[in-house]
């Protein structure tokens, strides 16, 4: 009988975080556990007179006991409101009809095809990468369906698959919180900022833009950094491949694809050019009509959801009917009840969500909590560049342990972003510094639903390959990203630069 292969540090590592992450509960039992805990440390925090004064207003904040009768009324008879009221909850589901139907139509995998079919040799790598870091827009297209496409390009450029899985994989879901485009990200890291926001300042409104400017500065960075590692790295690495014994696979695009994609592009620009007539002259009928502003309360800004929705939406589907994928109203119909039915445990996680988020308001243990942990931090002279970094590595951490970004925000977004409003970081700032940990450590951890299904793809190549072999490959990319994005994020602060329309760096 063999000896048994000592296993790595670092497989010792990933295996107990594999074993710890599938011990936690689903994240809507953790959230109803979480409103339990609150209204339990809302009578304990009463119980001992728990009290901060908010530097911001000067006004005294006292806990509040939820565990009365008046307590439970308000449980009870506010439960439906917290929910129906919730903010962005009707901005999120309407963004996912625009990008529903974009996906389910086959625009969004036809596209990345087509880009990756027509680009120049010496740009296909690059390819790859760029739409990888572009296709988190379109939901699970990405790291679904681009990671087997790039693996069969690899070979025909004589690399090993692996390559192609790996790239693409890293740029769909590592780069998560980087892209030219706004999209459902945007959309879900909002729908927890600003209510958690509003526990300090009830008057504050983010947007679904606030973080832009930086993360398309983010995106080329990520491409760059993405490419080296790609070239220097992985395909060195992994080395060459036989590819004598695998059947030849279609990649091409048919005729009807490419027409249809090509239809729906045009269609894309020419809703964009309509936007663009009604918001670049002066008196253009979505800028505020008082002072001509595009960014400040005018109907662009107010309406961007709607038009982001429409932006995916016209292009999805001139696609589905020139492709056939729609071809009479009941196919309409289908595809997007297919598109919302994706959004199911969204919507679950949001009820317990909009809950827990109403005791922290209630109890004031929110405030409570920001304004003594904002007091330490102060204190501790913990701003700045520690801040930062701690921030960040906290998220990646967190991360490792639960895939969903929606959850994990929903739980951190409430302490976090009154603490560093209090401290003097608009909520933009906290929102990406949470974004770009949530997203480092998206390649290596065994939380996120895909990285079983890339092992499906890696074992068509390799019936040895396992779990291991994979992250160990994307490892370096989660590392090179944390330094690239830190720093990035450091000369932002340091710059003063706004993260987007809306989003400053200070409070």
């Amino acid at each position: 009988m063999g000896r048994k292969q000592k296993k790595s540090v670092m497989d010792r590592f990933l295996n107990t975080v594999e074993v710890m992450g599938n011990k936690l509960p689903d994240p809507i039992v953790i959230f109803i556990a979480l409103m339990g805990i609150i209204l339990v440390g809302s009578f304990v925090a009463s119980m001992f007179n728990l009290k901060a004064t908010n530097p911001a207003t000067g006004e005294e904040v006292e806990a509040v006991n939820l565990l009365t009768g008046e307590g439970l009324v308000q449980i009870l008879t506010e439960s439906i409101n917290n929910f129906s009221s919730f903010p962005p909850l009707g901005m999120v589901l309407v963004v996912m009809i625009g990008i529903g139907i974009a996906e389910k139509t086959g625009y969004f995998e036809t596209a990345m095809k087509r880009v990756i079919e027509v680009s120049p040799k010496k740009l296909i790598i690059p390819a790859i990468i760029l739409v990888g870091i572009i296709g988190n827009v379109a939901g699970d297209a990405a790291p679904v369906v681009l990671p087997p496409i790039a693996a069969m390009v690899m070979i025909k450029l004589g690399h090993h698959p692996f390559a192609g899985l790996i790239i693409a994989y890293v740029a769909a879901v590592g780069a998560f919180s980087a892209n030219f485009l706004i999209g459902m990200t945007d959309a879900l890291a909002l729908s927890f900022t600003e209510p958690a926001a509003q526990l300090v300042d009830s008057n504050y409104t983010g947007n679904i833009a606030m973080n832009y400017y930086f993360i398309a500065v983010s995106a080329v960075v990520l491409l760059v950094v993405t490419y080296v590692l790609a070239t220097k790295v992985t395909i060195p690495r992994l080395g060459s491949y036989d590819s004598s014994h695998l059947e030849e696979q279609k990649e091409e695009l048919e005729e009807r694809e490419v027409k249809a994609l090509r239809w729906a592009n045009i269609s894309a620009l020419i809703t964009a050019a309509i936007f663009l007539f009604l918001l670049i002259p002066e008196n253009g009928l979505l800028r505020n009509q008082e002072t001509g502003s595009i960014m400040n309360d005018s109907p662009f800004m107010n309406s961007v959801v709607f038009i982001i929705t429409i932006l995916f939406f016209v292009p999805g589907l001139v696609y589905g009917l020139k492709a056939k994928t729609i071809q009479n109203t009941k196919d309409f119909g289908n595809v997007l009840s297919e598109s919302m039915a994706t959004m199911g445990s969204y919507i679950v996680l949001v009820f317990f969500a909009a809950q827990m988020l109403a005791y922290f308001n209630w109890s004031n243990l929110g405030p409570i909590i920001a304004i003594k942990g904002a007091d330490l931090m102060q204190s501790l002279n913990f701003t700045g560049i520690p801040l930062i970094i701690g921030s960040i590595i906290l998220a990646s951490f967190i991360n490792l342990l639960i895939g969903s970004a929606s959850a994990k925000w929903a739980i951190l977004a409430p302490v976090f972003v009154p603490m560093f409003m209090l401290i003097g970081y608009d909520p933009a700032f906290t929102q990406m510094l949470f974004r770009i940990g949530d997203s480092i450590t998206n390649p290596i951890t065994p939380m996120l639903p895909y990285l079983p299904l890339l092992l499906a793809f890696a074992k068509k190549y390799d019936k040895n390959a396992g779990l291991g072999t994979l992250i160990a490959n994307m490892l370096p990319y989660s590392i090179v990203f944390f330094i690239a994005w830190t720093l990035l994020v450091i000369l932002w602060l340091f710059l003063g630069l706004p993260l987007g329309p809306g989003g400053a760096v200070e409070y």
